[in-house]
């Protein structure tokens, strides 16, 4: 008889399959390493068995212990199945801008989710990140296996991922590509590849709103790379660890839109079926080829997992249109509102040292109601609003006589320039009452609700 022990031994072996319809005009074979064929649908299931196992090995969980992790989604459903091959119990924290149905996948195998707001710092005692690691800190016999620094990660890839691609090429790969989140997919198979071959090229897919590519360029983390994004498990704010930008030769960035547009291509037109950041490595991948590739190149994108987990969002057509991703219904993003100002929307702001009393003249002089605040270099490090003044002299007059520093708000979100009216409208709130945007020159502008209203109207 042949048959599993348990599923996480199906883990691995995953196929290649040619890319026919969405490579035309590409030079050179397109192989997808199809890593929905994995039981939990995704390249993730490989760096949670090896994390546990790892963590089992070094004693740092015990029998009935608890894992507890921070999650696009993937990693805790991969998670989740090995706990219950092994018998651990589960509890996984989640941004809310992940899609209800990977939220309703992970309870199903019976894990715990808490729920944690996206548009947060990342040591925000309320980021998934932060909830993730005091969870683990107040529960005994818990691990924390923080796929993000743990090299596990890597380690998984480098023994599997990477060794199945140059066994089933025949070592004929020339390039590979996936999308760059923690780093370990990308890195871990690199390695290997590159030290059978090292002349094998990795293209590294980010994402608008991430800091990955202009880290790589410049050896600069740019916090002002830093905004909202919709696209799920792939980009980051933070440098992981397994991130080693050593391996990674080039970076290409895809917005949400085109993310989004692709992996519906990809089901339509070649039968796969796959989730919103397998749109991300395959678009951004085929552009970095058209230009790259030659007759006898082979490339290789890892497809990390399957699209039932956003049957919600990228394949409910009226979430689609609604975001302005199908063009039925066309919406103005960022790019138009600034060009609608015609050079008007330059930024005021104002020092974090001036006094609020000031602050008041300048709000007053140029009729606006709210403004960013500065640093003396220019760091935009936090704003002031009118109704907030308001509130706080009304409470203390004498706050007209402390400095802006003293009383303001923390900073408006930056978006990113094709980010459409009814994204940012979204991002605006009682906490948030405008946004920042930079142009093709580096210059930033501000989006006021008012400014979306006018978009939304003409």
């Amino acid at each position: 008889m042949k048959y599993y022990n348990s599923i996480i031994d199906t883990i691995g072996d995953t196929p290649l399959v040619k890319l026919n319809k969405v490579t035309q005009g590409i030079r050179g074979t397109v192989l997808a390493k199809v890593e929905y064929f994995n039981p939990g649908n995704s390249v993730k299931d490989r760096i949670a068995v090896r994390m546990i196992e790892d963590a089992e090995k070094a004693g740092t969980l015990q029998p009935g212990g608890t894992i507890i992790e921070g999650t696009s989604g993937n990693t805790g459903f991969g998670l989740a199945l090995a706990a219950i091959a092994k018998g651990y119990k589960c509890i996984f924290t989640m941004a809310d801008k992940q899609s209800k149905e990977k939220i309703d996948i992970l309870r199903a195998v019976g894990a715990d989710v808490v729920v944690c707001p996206t548009n947060v710092e990342p040591d925000d005692p309320r980021s998934y990140y932060s909830v993730a690691k005091r969870l683990n800190r107040e529960i005994p016999n818990s691990i924390y296996p923080n796929q993000y620094d743990n090299l596990s990660n890597t380690a998984a890839h480098y023994d599997t991922t990477g060794p199945e691609i140059w066994r089933d090429t025949d070592g004929k790969i020339t390039h590979f590509a996936a999308g760059v989140g923690t780093g370990g997919t990308i890195c871990g198979t690199a390695k290997f590849l590159k030290e059978q071959n090292p002349n094998v090229v990795t293209v590294g897919i980010d994402t608008y709103g991430s800091v990955f590519k202009k880290y790589k360029e410049t050896g600069i983390f740019d916090q002002r790379e830093v905004y909202p994004y919709l696209t799920e498990g792939i980009g980051e704010d933070i440098l992981p660890q397994n991130v080693d930008f050593s391996l990674i030769d080039h970076f290409v960035k895809v917005t949400d839109k085109d993310a989004a547009i692709m992996a519906r291509r990809l089901s339509k037109e070649e039968g796969l079926f796959v989730g919103w950041s397998t749109g991300s490595a395959v678009h951004g991948a085929l552009e970095w080829a058209r230009e790259h590739l030659t007759d006898d190149d082979v490339l290789i994108i890892l497809l990390p997992d399957h699209g039932t987990r956003y049957l919600g969002k990228i394949y409910n057509d009226t979430w689609m249109k609604d975001h302005g991703f199908l063009e039925s219904r066309e919406f103005s993003t960022a790019r138009d509102i600034v060009r609608s100002k015609n050079g008007k929307g330059v930024l005021t702001t104002v020092g974090r040292e001036l006094k609020v009393g000031d602050a008041i003249r300048l709000l007053n002089q140029h009729s606006i109601s709210q403004i960013p605040v500065t640093e003396v270099n220019g760091d935009i490090v936090g704003s002031l609003t009118d109704s907030t003044i308001l509130s706080k002299l009304i409470e203390d007059p004498a706050v007209k006589d402390l400095t802006v520093g003293e009383v303001m708000d923390k900073p408006f979100k930056f978006v990113a320039l094709d980010n459409t009216v009814d994204v940012l409208s979204s991002l605006i709130d009682r906490d948030n009452k405008a946004l920042l945007v930079r142009d093709e020159n580096q210059q930033v502008h501000i989006i006021t609700q008012a400014d979306l209203l006018a978009a939304i109207t003409n």
